[in-house]
């Protein structure tokens, strides 16, 4: 499958965006830290940074990095998403933040209606890239990014079934069982995607393309674990509320017992994958 064939976007309404708001971890400061070392970012009223977060979700990029802009605009195909995310900005105190309804392909239409002399100082875009046509939209933000501004993608981690652990192997194979299908998908964590967003970057005329890895040690609970997982489920495919205390004894029974009270052990690998406009 090429970028210009992305595949049409799943439900991740209701239920999903609700574990997604809960569930899904954010970033440590550090990444943010190598945000504005790599691109200059500024946060001063009036004359700072505008920054962009494709594929928002519930804001676990984008209000961390409103402190470091002067505003951010979170951009997602999910209503649910984008109410998940006006709720932390109001309960974190986030006044610079704008949440909007729409996808990859609105960026050039976007990006369009800002000033000419405030471009866009960074886009950031996590695991959702795996849903974009990245090669047009690569094309799309870089004349519409300012000098010394930029692309960072970021990928959180690996998914919780396709880590090379004895539990992420069991979870696995308990899910293949449930779905009936091999359970592949690596959100666009895996190294060929990785290099593939890499050559996309360079061909729409980025500079100074590289990797930066932020690594640290975690531990999923089984209720976390769970969390994360049913927010990576499309709704549609998500057991319902019936089902789903039963669905997630299958899941606990098919993995060991967490070796300690913290719960299932994780190295957790966040990549940066940047590029200089």
């Amino acid at each position: 499958m090429t970028s210009s064939t992305a595949p049409a976007l799943p439900d991740f309404s209701g239920e999903v965006a609700a574990y997604y708001a809960e569930y899904r971890r954010g970033c440590p400061p550090a990444v943010f830290d190598t945000l504005v070392r790599a691109f200059g970012l500024d946060a001063h009223p009036g004359i700072g940074d505008l920054a962009l977060d494709l594929g928002c979700g519930t804001g676990q990029l984008a209000l961390p990095l409103a402190a470091r802009v002067r505003t951010v605009i979170g951009l997602d195909p999910e209503p649910d998403m984008l109410r998940g995310a006006r709720a932390a900005a109001d309960r974190a105190g986030v006044r610079n933040a704008l949440w909007l309804l729409g996808t990859d392909a609105d960026v050039p239409v976007l990006a369009d209606l800002l000033p000419g002399d405030r471009p866009l100082g960074v886009t950031v875009i996590g695991n959702a890239l795996h849903w974009m046509r990245s090669e047009e939209l690569f094309r799309a933000l870089r004349p519409r990014t300012r000098a010394g501004g930029g692309v960072a993608v970021i990928a959180n981690g690996t998914p919780v079934w396709a880590q090379d652990t004895d539990w992420s192997q069991a979870l696995r194979g308990a899910l293949e069982e449930h779905f009936g299908r091999p359970v592949t998908a690596s959100c666009g964590t895996g190294a060929a995607e990785r290099e593939r967003y890499a050559a996309e970057l360079a061909a729409a005329g980025f500079t100074d393309v590289r990797e930066t890895v932020i690594a640290y040690e975690d531990a999923l609970t089984p209720d976390r674990l769970l969390g994360t997982l049913y927010s990576a489920i499309p709704a549609p495919q998500l057991p319902s509320d019936a089902d789903r205390p039963a669905f997630a004894a299958r899941l606990l029974a098919a993995l060991p017992a967490p070796p300690t009270a913290a719960g299932y052990p994780e190295e957790v690998r966040i990549s940066l994958l940047t590029g200089r406009a």
